[in-house]
């Protein structure tokens, strides 16, 4: 199973970041926290992405174009120019990068991605927010319900949009509207390929048109979580997370033992 990610927005509100880089490469802990996201799907057997890019897109190429050479201890002979690799980062992921443009809103990024999805549900989440959601039993969830998407509802702030849902079914995608404990949408979604035909074109944003169309006809579920979520919308949010991290009891970090134990959903 695929995990797609969105990451090819400016991240306007972390300008002291993303002048020289896109967003989902802001580090936490030395590691962009695109590659947070990505080591937590993996912990449950997902290896294979697709990364939405464009913003600085190159930036992201680049990171794993060199991510063996910068993981891995390596012997030069400088006689023969033999180079040895002594390991190998640890990763067997597969991970395909495509350009969905700089300005394409986050609907059109997903549109554009849709030769790499294939026939399967897919996962999707944006390129900028942790979570310790249990994505086994958030894809058992969404087979259930045999709906087009299912997403990862979580308590936040009113500045996000929010969801009303009945009976875990999401009946109307709102904007932002004042503090009234209702969850928003935290992403870590399960999608089917044919919710992409919802989506126009490249001035389509996900969050509009194609989930508030989902959920007027009944084709949208809220998968409550209630554990961590957090995103990093500016610099105050980084510098959080990065002291998680430093703590070394971050809920969306996996040690050996948890992922041996964690059930593969692909």
């Amino acid at each position: 199973m695929k995990a797609v990610i969105l990451a090819g927005g400016l991240g306007t509100r972390l300008m002291e970041e993303t002048a020289i880089r896109p967003k989902p490469m802001v580090e936490i802990g030395g590691m962009p926290i695109l590659w947070h996201i990505m080591k937590f799907y993996s912990s449950y057997g997902v290896k294979e992405f697709i990364i939405c890019a464009g913003y600085k897109q190159e930036v992201i190429k680049e990171f794993f174009f060199h991510y063996q050479f910068n993981t891995s201890d390596i012997t030069f002979d400088l006689a023969s120019g033999d180079i040895t690799h002594h390991t190998r980062g640890g990763m067997d992921w597969k991970v395909t990068i495509v350009n969905t443009g700089a300005d394409t809103m986050t609907g059109g990024r997903l549109k554009r991605i849709k030769p790499y999805v294939g026939d399967e549900p897919f996962f999707m989440t944006y390129g900028d927010g942790l979570c310790d959601v249990n994505l086994h039993a958030l894809l058992a969830f969404h087979k259930k319900n045999n709906k087009l998407v299912t997403l990862t509802a979580v308590h936040m702030p009113a500045r996000f949009g929010e969801l009303e849902i009945e009976n875990n079914q999401i009946n109307r995608f709102m904007e932002k509207q004042a503090q009234s404990g209702k969850r928003v949408n935290g992403g870590y979604m399960v999608m089917e390929p044919k919710f992409l035909d919802y989506i126009e074109g490249d001035h389509i944003s996900l969050e509009q048109e194609p989930l508030r169309q989902a959920a007027s006809e009944g084709q949208l579920m809220a998968f409550p979580h209630d554990g961590f979520w957090q995103c990093m919308d500016n610099i105050r949010e980084k510098e959080m997370l990065e002291a998680i991290w430093k703590s070394g009891e971050a809920p969306w970090a996996v040690s050996a033992a948890d992922n041996d134990n964690r059930k593969k959903v692909a």
